[in-house]
């Protein structure tokens, strides 16, 4: 079994593309308890992965005690352009009091559940009232509906304005990190996760699937040397050797898997034990940036 700290198991299992493997209810249930098997107790959702949530409390809804052996994250915040009747008519951001409390009650109502683990703001609102914010953060906690708080893509100055704000610390950023983007490596914010001791969480570690499948001179370069470094480090894939570069950084990420197939999972949770040094580390990012270190 897996040891996470306090709020995450040390891999998370995102449910964004549940609709799409393919499963019946039943068979979500078999992979939901597979994973949980291996350690993955913490599930990522969010309203706007589709029908992934209310699929996801159909299958609490098969076996409830479920609920008890995971912590649910979800998210608010994003509001998609309505193409049918036009409203809205544009995609945009919206972490106002009123719309983050709404957000949560709906998501609650298609989860089947009476409280979210971790609710995250999905995206940076340049509306954001952090006093309004924070008011809805305590409504939530006094109602027993939300335990902790966090955010997702926040720059380290946004991230700071709204924990000025509350009494609790955010348990968490939800950020891009792999080896094709490295933006996160150069602009603070895991710097300052690391000085708050808060672990991010870690999305598209994959790259959206490029790293495999991109034949830019960059691509070519990285899977390259992740091949290289797998055969040193015994991996028995590329992803493997991507997760254990992710969670060598000190700000500890936690990588959240998207598939479906219990066998990637099982693999990434193998991840776990693989061990990079500073020179393999950095010859990914070597790899990745196209040129050595100053």
């Amino acid at each position: 079994m897996l040891k996470g700290n306090s709020v995450f198991s040390p891999l998370v299992q995102g449910y964004w593309r549940m609709a799409a493997w393919g499963m019946t209810t039943q068979q979500q249930l078999s992979f939901v308890k597979q994973h949980i098997e291996l350690g993955i107790t913490t599930v990522d959702h969010a309203p706007v992965y589709g029908a992934a949530e209310s699929m996801f409390g159909d299958v609490l809804a098969l076996d409830p005690s479920l609920r008890e052996q995971i912590k649910i994250v979800s998210k608010c915040g994003i509001y998609p352009e309505n193409t049918g009747d036009g409203n809205p008519r544009v995609s945009h951001y919206n972490s106002s009091k009123e719309a983050i409390l709404t957000s949560v009650d709906e998501s609650l109502s298609r989860l089947k559940t009476d409280h979210l683990d971790v609710l995250l703001l999905h995206r940076p609102d340049l509306l954001m009232d952090a006093d309004g914010a924070a008011e809805a953060f305590a409504e939530l906690t006094a109602a027993g509906k939300v335990k902790h708080f966090g955010v997702s893509n926040f720059t380290p100055s946004q991230f700071d304005l709204l924990q000025s704000r509350l009494e609790a610390p955010l348990v968490t950023n939800q950020v891009e990190i792999n080896p094709a983007n490295l933006q996160v490596t150069e602009d603070g914010t895991l710097d300052q996760l690391q000085q708050a001791r808060v672990q991010p969480m870690a999305w598209s570690c994959l790259a959206g699937g490029r790293i495999f499948t991109d034949n830019s001179e960059q691509m070519v370069r990285l899977r390259e040397t992740l091949t290289e470094v797998g055969h040193e480090i015994g991996a028995t894939s590329i992803d493997q050797v991507i997760f254990a570069w992710v969670m060598k950084m000190p700000s500890k990420p936690v990588p959240i898997i998207g598939s479906g197939n219990i066998e990637r999972v099982q693999a990434a949770v193998a991840s776990l034990e693989l061990n990079l040094t500073h020179e393999q580390w950095y010859r990914v990012w070597v790899a990745s940036k196209g040129h050595g270190v100053a």
